[in-house]
Protein backbone atom coordinates (compact mmCIF):
# COMPACT_ATOMS: atom_id res chain seq x y z
CA UNK A 1 0.00 0.00 0.00
CA UNK A 2 1.35 3.19 -1.27
CA UNK A 3 0.38 6.42 1.30
CA UNK A 4 0.90 10.05 0.51
CA UNK A 5 1.18 12.02 3.63
CA UNK A 6 0.79 15.87 2.95
CA UNK A 7 1.10 18.60 5.48
CA UNK A 8 -1.01 22.05 4.14
CA UNK A 9 -1.46 25.21 5.87
CA UNK A 10 -0.51 28.72 5.76
CA UNK A 11 2.66 29.57 7.96
CA UNK A 12 1.85 32.96 7.53
CA UNK A 13 -1.31 32.59 9.96
CA UNK A 14 -0.58 31.13 13.39
CA UNK A 15 -2.02 28.09 13.99
CA UNK A 16 -2.58 27.36 9.89
CA UNK A 17 0.92 26.45 10.14
CA UNK A 18 0.26 23.42 12.02
CA UNK A 19 0.20 20.96 9.04
CA UNK A 20 3.57 22.18 7.62
CA UNK A 21 5.09 21.90 11.02
CA UNK A 22 4.06 18.08 11.53
CA UNK A 23 5.15 17.49 7.57
CA UNK A 24 8.83 18.97 8.54
CA UNK A 25 8.98 17.16 11.64
CA UNK A 26 8.10 13.82 9.79
CA UNK A 27 10.28 14.47 6.95
CA UNK A 28 13.32 14.75 9.60
CA UNK A 29 12.86 11.35 10.67
CA UNK A 30 14.00 8.09 8.99
CA UNK A 31 11.10 7.15 5.95
CA UNK A 32 8.62 4.75 6.18
CA UNK A 33 8.47 2.15 3.62
CA UNK A 34 6.12 2.91 0.48
CA UNK A 35 5.19 6.05 2.44
CA UNK A 36 5.46 9.34 0.72
CA UNK A 37 5.59 13.01 2.64
CA UNK A 38 5.70 15.92 1.35
CA UNK A 39 4.92 19.68 2.59
CA UNK A 40 2.69 21.54 -0.07
CA UNK A 41 1.75 24.32 1.93
CA UNK A 42 -0.67 26.71 0.84
CA UNK A 43 -0.04 25.49 -2.44
CA UNK A 44 -3.37 23.28 -3.54
CA UNK A 45 -2.05 22.28 -7.34
CA UNK A 46 1.29 20.76 -5.89
CA UNK A 47 -0.71 18.44 -4.21
CA UNK A 48 -2.82 17.43 -6.76
CA UNK A 49 0.53 17.30 -8.99
CA UNK A 50 1.65 14.75 -5.91
CA UNK A 51 -1.12 12.38 -5.96
CA UNK A 52 -0.61 11.74 -9.94
CA UNK A 53 2.21 9.72 -8.81
CA UNK A 54 -0.27 6.98 -7.77
CA UNK A 55 -1.27 5.78 -4.22
CA UNK A 56 -3.23 3.91 -2.42
CA UNK A 57 -4.09 6.42 0.73
CA UNK A 58 -3.78 10.07 1.63
CA UNK A 59 -3.29 11.19 4.87
CA UNK A 60 -3.89 15.29 4.78
CA UNK A 61 -2.66 17.06 8.03
CA UNK A 62 -3.93 19.87 8.58
CA UNK A 63 -6.15 22.34 11.12
CA UNK A 64 -10.04 21.58 11.15
CA UNK A 65 -12.51 23.17 13.36
CA UNK A 66 -14.89 20.92 15.08
CA UNK A 67 -15.76 23.17 17.63
CA UNK A 68 -13.47 21.71 20.07
CA UNK A 69 -11.05 22.48 22.97
CA UNK A 70 -7.95 23.87 21.06
CA UNK A 71 -5.25 21.15 20.77
CA UNK A 72 -7.69 18.26 20.62
CA UNK A 73 -6.11 15.72 17.38
CA UNK A 74 -8.89 14.30 15.31
CA UNK A 75 -8.82 11.56 12.36
CA UNK A 76 -11.69 12.20 9.75
CA UNK A 77 -12.36 10.21 6.65
CA UNK A 78 -12.71 13.02 4.29
CA UNK A 79 -15.84 12.63 1.85
CA UNK A 80 -14.86 14.40 -1.20
CA UNK A 81 -17.19 16.33 -3.40
CA UNK A 82 -17.45 14.77 -6.90
CA UNK A 83 -17.46 18.28 -8.88
CA UNK A 84 -18.44 16.21 -12.26
CA UNK A 85 -22.10 16.33 -9.89
CA UNK A 86 -22.18 20.03 -9.48
CA UNK A 87 -23.91 22.66 -12.28
CA UNK A 88 -21.74 25.15 -13.79
CA UNK A 89 -21.32 27.74 -11.89
CA UNK A 90 -20.73 25.99 -8.63
CA UNK A 91 -17.79 23.84 -9.89
CA UNK A 92 -16.72 27.46 -11.46
CA UNK A 93 -17.11 29.25 -7.88
CA UNK A 94 -15.22 26.19 -5.90
CA UNK A 95 -12.63 25.76 -8.55
CA UNK A 96 -11.79 29.21 -9.75
CA UNK A 97 -8.18 29.35 -8.73
CA UNK A 98 -6.24 26.73 -7.81
CA UNK A 99 -2.78 28.43 -6.45
CA UNK A 100 -4.50 29.16 -2.65
CA UNK A 101 -6.64 26.40 -2.90
CA UNK A 102 -7.85 24.88 0.02
CA UNK A 103 -7.39 20.74 0.74
CA UNK A 104 -11.11 20.53 0.14
CA UNK A 105 -10.74 22.10 -3.08
CA UNK A 106 -7.70 20.09 -4.30
CA UNK A 107 -9.10 16.58 -3.12
CA UNK A 108 -12.23 18.15 -5.69
CA UNK A 109 -9.43 18.66 -8.56
CA UNK A 110 -7.75 15.16 -7.88
CA UNK A 111 -10.78 13.69 -7.58
CA UNK A 112 -12.25 14.83 -10.76
CA UNK A 113 -9.11 14.01 -12.43
CA UNK A 114 -9.05 10.53 -11.50
CA UNK A 115 -6.09 10.70 -9.27
CA UNK A 116 -7.44 10.74 -5.79
CA UNK A 117 -6.72 7.89 -4.09
CA UNK A 118 -9.97 5.21 -2.78
CA UNK A 119 -8.63 5.90 1.12
CA UNK A 120 -8.76 10.06 2.47
CA UNK A 121 -8.34 11.05 5.63
CA UNK A 122 -7.35 13.89 7.93
CA UNK A 123 -5.46 13.97 11.02
CA UNK A 124 -5.94 17.54 12.38
CA UNK A 125 -5.73 19.41 15.39
CA UNK A 126 -8.79 22.21 16.53
CA UNK A 127 -6.77 25.59 16.28
CA UNK A 128 -6.73 28.50 18.74
CA UNK A 129 -6.31 30.89 15.54
CA UNK A 130 -5.85 30.27 12.07
CA UNK A 131 -6.99 33.92 10.88
CA UNK A 132 -4.29 36.43 12.29
CA UNK A 133 -1.68 37.24 10.50
CA UNK A 134 1.46 35.72 12.49
CA UNK A 135 4.19 33.92 12.55
CA UNK A 136 4.55 30.83 15.29
CA UNK A 137 1.63 28.89 16.56
CA UNK A 138 0.16 28.64 20.03
CA UNK A 139 1.20 26.56 22.34
CA UNK A 140 -1.43 24.70 22.72
CA UNK A 141 -1.71 23.73 18.94
CA UNK A 142 1.99 23.26 18.88
CA UNK A 143 1.89 20.68 22.16
CA UNK A 144 -0.07 18.48 20.11
CA UNK A 145 2.21 18.11 17.65
CA UNK A 146 3.85 14.87 18.78
CA UNK A 147 0.23 13.48 19.39
CA UNK A 148 -0.61 14.24 15.88
CA UNK A 149 2.56 12.39 14.56
CA UNK A 150 1.49 9.35 17.03
CA UNK A 151 -1.72 9.68 15.24
CA UNK A 152 -0.31 9.66 11.89
CA UNK A 153 2.01 6.86 12.70
CA UNK A 154 -1.03 4.80 14.31
CA UNK A 155 -3.14 5.42 10.45
CA UNK A 156 -0.46 4.38 8.12
CA UNK A 157 0.42 0.90 10.54
CA UNK A 158 -3.48 0.50 10.50
CA UNK A 159 -3.76 1.03 6.87
CA UNK A 160 -0.33 -1.23 5.76
CA UNK A 161 -2.24 -4.16 7.82
CA UNK A 162 -5.57 -3.47 5.91
CA UNK A 163 -3.41 -3.25 2.88
CA UNK A 164 -1.55 -6.39 3.28
CA UNK A 165 -4.37 -8.51 4.42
Amino acid sequence: MNILVAGVGNVLRSDDAFGVEVANRLLERESIPNVTVVETGIAGIQLVSDLQDGYDAIIVIDTVDRERPPGTVMTIDYDVIDVHALDHNTKYDLLADMHLATPERSLMVARALGVLPPIVKMVGVQPVDVDTMAIGMSDIVTNAIPVTIDEIDRCIASLQEAGAA
